[in-house]
């Protein structure tokens, strides 16, 4: 069989909160890399992987990146629009068309995907990467698609206007104090920006915070690095950082016993947490508060949505699926 581009990255992941009160945990997980090229062949070559049906594993282009579907509260300097895509287009097709409305055109090349499939059935992902090569195999963008508890999704683009060569890793906000990046990973494309988040993401976080994303295109290692700010102060740091490890079956079944249930474990590990927050007394935001800077996402929750908006994009979504 041939090699695959896709992989597995084995990871610790790291939240800080520094104001108002410090809190902090380290959790290891696992995620995929897919190349969305090869979706049909892992879903020949896995036993526990499945392609748009029911297994351990299972990818459903669905899940992921609905530009098909109406775009709630669109910015005007959005170019996408409210939406585009067809409802048969695979989920490839609709990154590409993304991009393309953001100027990009990967002529042919390749998108990665690091995220997780649904898991026996069940589905959450704080935040999937999408990195995006061009023919020549050169990382010219890249996507971080954020969901929240709601299940509202939004994506924020990280265009060529956002690259440069990868900085170190900062230290202080790895798990491993000691760690350092390898020479292969320091020297990979890398995306930064800090653009606010007008997203619900947290009840502990109001909704214009700043999101700052550094995304590295994953090589031997994934090292991926998201911060809160608050004008110019940092309040929460969250990290994400492994090694790649080889896809095939047997590590497949090795990693469904060795981290059981993880989309639930995460789920699971957010709630825990947020309770240990509210019983310190943080401040805490109710999502209704501010729903009019709630913008730019797909899914919206009804606590943010007007009944009659919300009746007409039904209406719509059912007209477009007869």
């Amino acid at each position: 069989m041939s090699p695959l581009n896709s992989c597995f990255y084995e990871c610790s992941v790291l939240h800080h909160r520094f104001v108002p009160k410090v809190h902090r945990f380290v959790y290891r997980i696992f995620l995929f890399a897919f190349d969305l090229d090869e979706l049909p062949a892992l879903h020949r070559r896995l036993p526990l992987f499945s392609l748009n049906r029911a297994n351990v594993f299972s990818f459903c282009e669905s899940d992921f990146l609905p530009t098909v579907e109406p775009l709630h509260q669109p910015s005007p300097e959005n170019p996408a629009g409210n939406r585009f895509g067809a409802k048969t287009s695979s989920l490839k097709e609709r990154v590409v068309t993304l991009l393309a409305n953001h100027g990009v055109d990967l002529n042919g090349g390749r998108v990665v995907l690091v995220t997780l499939p649904r898991v026996f059935g069940y589905l959450f992902n704080p935040v999937s990467f999408y990195f995006c090569y061009d023919r020549s195999g050169v990382c010219v963008a890249s996507l971080a698609e954020v969901t929240n508890t709601f299940k509202e999704m939004k994506p924020y683009f990280l265009g060529p206007e956002t690259k440069s060569p990868a900085p170190e890793f900062d230290r202080p906000k790895l798990d491993r104090p000691n760690y350092t990046l390898p020479s292969s990973a320091s020297a990979a494309a890398c995306f930064h920006l800090r653009t606010p988040k007008y997203f619900y993401v947290s009840p502990f976080s109001d909704v214009d915070v700043a999101f700052d994303f550094t995304l590295r295109a994953p090589a031997d290692r994934l090292a991926i690095q998201i911060d809160d700010y608050v004008g110019a102060q940092r309040t929460l740091t969250s990290t994400l950082a492994g090694p790649r490890r080889e896809l095939n079956g047997m590590r497949l079944a090795w990693f469904t016993l060795k981290y059981p249930l993880i989309t639930l474990r995460i789920i699971a590990l957010i709630h825990w947490h947020a309770s240990l927050l509210w019983l310190r007394r943080l401040p805490w935001f109710a999502k209704s508060a501010r729903a009019s800077d709630q913008r730019d996402l797909y899914r919206p929750h009804s606590s943010i949505t007007p009944p009659v908006q919300r009746v007409a994009a039904e209406i719509s979504n059912s007209t477009e699926a007869v």
